[in-house]
């Protein structure tokens, strides 16, 4: 099924609000940190958000 060009526009103007970080993990810890994230019931995306804002709010200098 083909995306709508009012979906594709709908979709970017949503994106415009993020910005990518990449990271790299050893070969084979993305699939242990996606089930671990899971078990929580986060995306892997939330959890490691979730962890960077706890770490600042507890280590604010």
């Amino acid at each position: 099924m083909s995306t709508s060009d009012a979906q594709k526009k709908a979709t970017n103007k949503y994106l415009e609000k993020f910005e990518d970080i990449k990271i790299r993990v050893p070969k084979g810890s993305r699939d242990k940190y996606k089930d671990y994230a899971a078990l929580k019931g986060m995306s892997l995306n939330n959890l490691i958000i979730a962890l960077i804002e706890a770490d600042m709010t507890n280590n604010k200098s």
